[in-house]
Parts: structure tokens; sequence; C-alpha cells
């Protein structure tokens, strides 16, 4: 299986979560385990021989596939939350949205000084929740080794965010 495969499982839903909206839905992927493990190989494989200390993972859907990918690589997962939701002692990061701003937050001792992180979400779309985060990351002074997300809408230009590091994505609309 390769990502053309995965790119048939996902569905689109027009005018979700609002009109004009054609949202990409993830779940048929995720409900078929041999189509899950594929996109988890997908991101992870290619960092197999690199080494990766920390996997962090966005809110909510990055959690999906980065959990996989950390396990697969032996990293441990530093978790990238909306406020009010981590316990400890956080940093955060605000950003513009479309229509708003949004915040992030993650513990501050998340990522250690040197830490080599792969950060992971599940769609890259404006890029500003991407750029926040490795933001965070770098300010709790880790590494980003690379950006990765399963899926990229090539068309909103959030690559555009993120020229400061490597991005992957493998199907792309």
């Amino acid at each position: 299986m390769n990502a053309e495969t995965l790119k048939q499982a996902i569905r689109d839903v027009p005018d979700f979560p609002k009109p004009g909206i054609l949202f990409k839905d993830i779940t048929p992927l995720l409900a078929d385990p041999k189509l899950f493990r594929t996109a988890v190989d997908l991101l992870a494989d290619r960092h197999a021989q690199a080494r990766i200390d920390k996997v962090a993972v966005i809110e909510a859907r990055g959690f999906t596939f980065g959990t996989g990918v950390a396990l697969k690589l032996g990293a441990g997962l530093a978790l990238i939350r909306k406020p009010g939701k981590l316990p400890g002692r956080t940093i955060s990061a605000s950003y513009d949205l479309e229509y708003g701003s949004a915040t992030l937050h993650t513990h501050t001792d998340a990522i250690l000084p040197g830490e080599r992180v792969l950060l992971v979400d599940d769609l890259l779309a404006t890029g500003g929740t991407a750029a926040a985060t490795a933001g965070l990351i770098e300010k709790l002074g880790g590494t980003i080794v690379e950006i990765e997300f399963l899926i990229e809408l090539a068309f909103l230009n959030g690559r555009a965010k993120l020229t400061r590091w490597p991005v992957f994505a493998p199907i792309v609309y």
C-alpha cells in the first residue's frame, strides 16, 4: 500500500464544519487497521535511521498518527494542547486563524534543550498551527528535524509559513 491507496480512503464531507468547506475525513482510513498502519509507516519509516528524541503532536488528530510514529521510532511524546488541558507549568504560543486567533500550550519540560524533535499533525492547511508549535519547540531548546503531515491542502499555501523547516506530506490535494 502507498499514499495513493490512503488518499482513496479519505472521504470528502462538503460544508463541514461550515458552508463552503470541503472537509477531508480520515476516519475511514483509521477504521481499517492496514490503512492506519500504512499511514503511520509512511510517516515513521523515513526517520528509522535518525535519532529522534521526541515526537511533538498537536491536539487532537495529530495525537492519532504521532503516537504511532513515536512508538515505532522509540521516541518520547510531547503533547501540544489547547489552553487548560495540561496540569503542569506550561508555555504558550498564540497565532492568527482565518477568523480570530488561537493559543497552544505545552509543558515547560516537554522538550529538553538539544532534543531532536519530529513534529507530527494530520493536516497542513494554512500553516499557522504548525508554525506556532515549531516556535514552542524551539523556545524550549528543541531542534526540529522535520514537520510531517499525513495530508497537505496545497491550495492554502501553508508551506509558506514553514519555510524554516523541512516539511513532508505524502498526500497532497
